[in-house]
């Protein structure tokens, strides 16, 4: 048993439905112990939260993706915005429940348009400074926006989950106190720019994520990721930093539960 802790899934998707149990056994006999499963929305964040109830060693991010931002509704419909963030707000208070996420903007897809992105995002932030959570933000062809919405909002932690983006966002976010987030792209043989930032950045400062049921890992590449293999995840991280796997994991998991602020 090593200990990993996956720091960001999304067990309540439907590709689970069938064999969620096993899929969590799976993940303990692989050696994780813990999971961050993350909502997209006020629905999957509910089920999220279900889930937590159900099975040990399961936390959970309640949160509006900026995929999902539209379903907050029209901007100028003040009483649906207030019911929106108080059912956020609700589900934060939940057992289990120690991160506002996954949020951020997305500009790859536009699958809600940017303006709303950025202010469900801008709202999301001040949520989680004033209930004193960390957030798990998404960030896809949007760095300059992230930051500047970051920079302005106020003082939060967290972590830049499945981060792919340059040696400039690392910088920033390590000098914001962020974490970086490092998932199964890692082992893609087409990405080959990370290894040199993760080596710079501290290492308590680094987590390792699945994103399931999304990205799986090169060694096990298929239509569906799941928390077992964020062991390739933290087996490659290891090989780059040149630790061995244990360390490796025992020092990625007690970043994940300082962020978290778990046990």
């Amino acid at each position: 048993m090593i200990g990993l802790f996956d720091s960001h899934a999304h067990l309540e998707s439907p590709r689970f439905e069938a064999d969620r149990t096993e899929v969590i056994a799976r993940a303990a006999r692989a050696g994780v112990t813990r999971i961050l499963t993350c909502g997209s929305d006020l629905e999957t964040s509910a089920q999220d939260v279900a889930l937590a109830q159900q099975y040990p060693g399961l936390y959970v991010a309640v949160g509006i993706h900026g995929h999902r931002a539209s379903t907050v509704g029209a901007w100028h419909a003040m009483p649906l915005q207030v019911d929106v963030w108080a059912r956020l707000a609700e589900l934060a208070a939940q057992p289990g429940v120690v991160a506002i996420g996954e949020i951020g903007l997305d500009y790859h897809y536009n699958f809600s348009p940017p303006d709303i992105q950025r202010a469900v995002l801008a709202q999301q932030l001040r949520l989680a400074h004033d209930l004193d959570l960390p957030v798990i933000l998404h960030n896809r062809e949007s760095d300059a926006d992230l930051r500047a919405l970051v920079d302005d909002a106020p003082p939060v932690r967290g972590v830049l989950h499945c981060f792919l983006a340059d040696a400039a966002l690392a910088r920033w976010a390590l000098d914001k106190g962020l974490y970086l987030g490092v998932a199964g792209p890692i082992t893609f043989p087409n990405v080959r720019h990370l290894a040199p930032i993760l080596r710079e950045a501290p290492l308590d400062r680094l987590l390792v994520e699945t994103d399931c049921p999304y990205l799986a890992p090169q060694p096990v590449r298929g239509p569906r990721n799941e928390p077992a293999f964020v062991r390739h995840v933290a087996e490659q991280l290891a090989e780059v930093l040149d630790l061995p796997l244990e360390e490796l994991a025992r020092r990625t998991a007690e970043n994940a539960c300082r962020l978290l602020r778990v046990d």
